[in-house]
């Protein structure tokens, strides 16, 4: 059998990595897809299946999940950097915070594999410097909002962690039935962070029929 000649290995060498590079891309995406709209329990094989690539080519890809998950995460964490960036910028750290939290909680509710991460108590090592920058500066504006007379005295930084993963939990029962009803609680639940109540007005509230679908969903009892 005749060697094939270097041009030939070079271009088979060159097609090789192309192969490579567009299924590592077809599995980012994939991952991407699957964490948004499930979560971090989402395993390489429902990864691979989505990818339509073998479970196999996953784990050339990549060593473990947590590289994976860096890979799929990484521009949503970038946008969370930049949320809090401006939140921290704010004039007057009341506004700061409503920005933090409302933007926090629309990227949280888009991305389930961001809320694990984010919210996860550090259960995640990817990540870790984005959240702590986070919660640097949620610390630093309750602070300010404190000493500003706009926060009630009490009112810790782990108090806004579960109003996160309450809120944003709400919206994974209310998606379907009323989207964007999260917004009401939240606002709700920031008004309770104030010093005194604020004058804006409430989202509208679901309907009677709506709020019983809802606790239903969240029940997980028949519909």
């Amino acid at each position: 059998m005749k060697p094939r000649p270097a041009a030939d290995q070079a271009a088979r060498r060159g097609g090789l990595r192309r192969d490579a590079e567009r299924n590592r891309d077809r599995i980012v995406r994939a991952a991407r897809e699957l964490f948004a709209e499930r979560g971090l329990a989402v395993g390489f094989n429902e990864v691979a299946h989505h990818a339509g690539v073998g479970v196999g080519t996953v784990y050339r890809r990549f060593a473990d999940k947590e590289e994976l998950i860096h890979a799929a995460l990484r521009e949503p964490l970038g946008e969370l950097a930049e949320v809090a960036q401006r939140a921290g910028e704010a004039e007057r750290a009341w506004d700061g915070l409503e920005l933090l939290l409302g933007s926090i909680t629309e990227l949280l509710v888009d991305n389930l594999g961001l809320r694990d991460v984010a919210l996860g108590g550090g259960g995640w090592r990817l990540g870790r410097t984005t959240v702590e920058r986070v919660a640097e500066v949620l610390q630093h504006l309750l602070d300010r909002a404190r000493a500003e007379g706009d926060l009630r005295d009490g009112v810790a930084g782990d108090d806004v962690v579960m109003i996160l993963w309450l809120v944003t939990d709400l919206a994974q029962h209310s998606v379907q039935v009323r989207p964007g009803l999260y917004r009401r609680y939240l606002q709700v639940m920031l008004d309770g962070l104030r010093a005194a109540p604020g004058r804006s007005p409430l989202v509208e509230k679901p309907t009677e029929q709506q709020m019983l679908t809802i606790c239903r969903r969240w029940a997980g009892a028949p519909l």
